[in-house]
């Protein structure tokens, strides 16, 4: 009678116990969406600037890199142009002065 009871008792554990684990995966999923290429470029840059590599290898690894070489070139020439309307200078100017390069 006990292995019945321990039979029935382990049967209705496991099945608890997998209606939990695809719980949990089922709350993952709707956790995790899907990042765009531009969200991935702004982690990365700014993971960059603050050198941490952590915040940069999950970053990277968001996109392909095809799509995180685009948003961190998008980003960059959005920058430049938004530097150079509050400087009041040329993007030319602006980028070669953010790189250390002389004036042309």
């Amino acid at each position: 009678m006990w292995g019945r009871v321990r039979g029935i008792g382990s049967r209705v554990i496991g099945r608890w116990r997998a209606e939990e684990r695809a719980g949990r995966k089922e709350r993952a999923g709707r956790e995790k969406r899907p990042h765009n290429l531009f969200e991935a470029a702004a982690a990365y840059v700014s993971a960059c600037a603050d050198d941490d590599q952590d915040r940069i290898d999950e970053a990277a690894g968001w996109v392909s890199p095809e799509a995180l070489s685009f948003g961190v070139n998008e980003l960059a020439c959005r920058a430049v142009i938004a530097l150079a309307r509050e400087r009041d200078e040329s993007p030319g100017t602006v980028a070669r002065a953010l790189l250390g390069l002389p004036a042309a």
